[in-house]
């Protein structure tokens, strides 16, 4: 049973299901909705970790060539291909079920948009173009947004500002794991920035993407959905990443450069998403 557990990339979902909770609250405003958050908890989860189980069945042969992926259970052929797809056939439609039942059609629909996203479009060419980061950071960008819209019904303002700040956190977030675990995709043949373009113009990006987070993450203040307990928050932290961004230049060390701008991006998205609901409660 471990083995199935591991191909719904349980990380990756509870990853994502923190910036879902910041949309949820933001949305809700310090009025309770116990149940609804945690249908919609659930069903989003169980969708997520469709996604990711159609995602290892797609990268099943990919990822034989990579050191940190080779053993995978489907890589290792230890889950069969057709329980794997049963598997994640179930696990999709009890997600669908859940949000269909219990929340509204924006939400199922979004969070829809996102398992395509992720399955279909990312899955599918993130091994054929550079672009793959960025589609990616696009489903990564869905479940705050399918949180917000489980407690709205609708995208206003404050959707499109978490799934643009999102979107751009995403990016140097990946592109620090494209670095640090550079020679795993250059193995793999994925096509990600510091392979194609080299890791300057991957720095260039990174500090580009987190000046513009920083920017778009201050709407949430400006435009009152947030207090400034979480300014204050996201600009210290985000400074702390761009100066770390900034020190990648003068590295000696790519890939000790590249963990440390990864585990600070996770810091400071989980410190945020935890700020959210608190600060929001306070504007109530």
């Amino acid at each position: 049973m471990i083995n199935y557990y591991l191909i719904t990339k349980p990380g990756i979902i509870m990853g994502n299901l923190i910036t879902f909770a910041a949309g949820f609250f933001l949305a809700a405003k310090g009025i309770a909705h116990f149940w609804l958050f945690i249908a919609t908890f659930l069903g989003l989860g169980l969708i997520m970790a469709s996604a990711c189980v159609f995602n290892n069945y797609i990268d099943r042969h990919l990822d034989k060539k990579m050191q940190r992926t080779k053993n995978r259970a489907l890589a290792k052929g230890v889950i069969s291909v057709r329980n794997a797809l049963i598997f994640g056939v179930i696990l999709g439609l009890a997600g669908n079920y859940l949000l269909f039942a219990y929340t509204n059609i924006l939400t199922l629909i979004v969070a829809d948009i996102g398992f395509f996203i992720y399955v279909v479009i990312y899955s599918m060419w993130k091994s054929r173009t550079i672009y793959g980061t960025a589609i990616g950071s696009i489903a990564g960008a869905v479940p705050p947004v399918v949180g917000y819209c489980a407690v709205s019904n609708q995208l206003d303002l404050g959707a499109f500002i978490l799934f643009g700040m999102m979107v751009l956190w995403q990016m140097p977030h990946f592109f620090s794991i494209a670095v640090y675990r550079f020679n795993d995709y250059k193995a793999g043949g994925i096509p990600v920035l510091p392979v194609m373009k080299g890791m300057l113009r991957t720095k260039i990006h990174s500090v580009i993407y987190i000046a513009l987070f920083i920017v778009v993450g201050s709407l949430l203040t400006l435009f009152h959905y947030t207090g400034y307990i979480y300014l204050v928050a996201l600009v210290v932290l985000s400074m702390a990443w761009l100066l770390l961004a900034l020190q990648g230049f003068r590295s000696k060390n790519n890939a000790l450069w590249g963990r440390q701008m990864f585990i600070l991006s996770l810091v400071l998205i989980t410190i945020i998403s935890v700020i959210i609901p608190f600060d929001t409660v306070c504007l109530t």
